[in-house]
């Protein structure tokens, strides 16, 4: 059985898509997202360890001269408050 419905405009006949949340759709989002996850090129242990002690470090040294400069416009700030 089809599902047709008759566009008001200009009497043209289109197919019902039906829910959005239909087992039929939901199966093939999961099927289409299989496909997606086979396009994915993942990197290497290597590249993975090298590029997370890079974001460490970065990390570690960004919030060294945050704290610093935080420490110092705090103390900045106190004596003019004195």
């Amino acid at each position: 059985m089809t599902n047709k419905i008759k566009s008001k405009k200009n009497g043209a006949v289109v197919k019902d898509e039906g829910s959005t949340y239909s087992p039929e759709k939901i199966k093939l989002f999961f099927d289409e997202v299989k496909v997606e996850f086979t396009k994915i090129v993942w990197p290497s242990r290597k590249v993975t360890l090298s590029l997370t002690g890079v974001v460490v470090v970065l990390t570690i040294i960004i919030a060294a001269y945050l704290g610093s400069v935080d420490l110092l416009l705090g103390k900045l700030v106190s004596s003019f408050l004195q």
